[in-house]
């Protein structure tokens, strides 16, 4: 892709923003969470200013959708849609669960499962497998508690898995022969562009207002008799 594209991702604890131009790509990785819905909009408008260009110079923008922390898809979603509306531009909802598999991509990772923790003792999980030249989803992002996911995994066995789950869930995460891959390492924003480029070459993008989350789940804190059930499960 020749022209301009920004690219940003709050759906985890992590902040991923990043532009691409012609000449050059910028990123930059750091704290997200509470914090992503202050953070957003001046990284946004630092890594324009570094990249050179300015917002109506963009072709489109690019998002992470989801599954995710509910706060974080709201903010990213109308941050999104806000700077579309206002320079008149396309956008692109990115599935959050592929820029983690494309964050692990290496030469022995043909298919990989994404285990994101969701809290309140659920994951949100799915299955890519790589062609190659992109990714081809066999599972779709869904929520599961901790038995849903073992009984999946049962049924058809990870090969590797990465994300956030690994290190939430420790060993109650049961992931079999499975290689257990560590994120901790990957550069988050260069993997986001790289999605994002491949989406907007193939796929183009979508009126902002048909830009929305993508909600696995209505409920998004416990009871307090829920919080000392979880915790006496564990």
């Amino acid at each position: 892709m020749n022209g301009c594209l920004l690219a940003f991702d709050t759906s985890t604890e992590a902040l991923a923003v990043a532009v691409q131009t012609p000449q050059r790509r910028v990123t930059w990785n750091g704290e997200g969470g509470a914090s992503a819905s202050a953070n957003l909009l001046p990284r946004i408008r630092g890594l324009l200013q570094e990249a050179g260009i300015e917002l109506a110079q963009l072709q489109a923008i690019a998002f992470g959708a989801g599954p995710g922390a509910f706060t974080g898809l709201r903010t990213a979603c109308a941050v999104a849609q806000g700077l579309a509306f206002g320079a008149a531009l396309p956008v692109r909802p990115l599935d959050s669960l592929l820029i983690v598999a494309e964050g692990a991509r290496g030469p022995a990772e043909t298919e990989v499962d994404v285990a994101l923790d969701a809290r309140m003792g659920e994951v949100y999980a799915g299955r890519y497998r790589w062609t190659g030249t992109r990714w081809q989803p066999l599972r779709a992002p869904a929520l599961y508690t901790l038995d849903g996911l073992h009984q999946a995994w049962d049924a058809s066995p990870p090969q590797c898995v990465v994300g956030s789950a690994l290190q939430a869930f420790g060993d109650r995460l049961q992931t079999g022969a499975a290689r257990r891959l560590d994120d901790a390492e990957a550069d988050r924003a260069v993997a986001l562009m790289r999605l994002a480029q491949q989406a907007w070459r193939d796929e183009g993008g979508v009126d902002a207002a048909e830009a929305l989350p993508l909600y696995l789940r209505d409920k998004v804190a416990l009871t307090t008799a829920e919080r000392e059930a979880l915790r006496s499960a564990q």
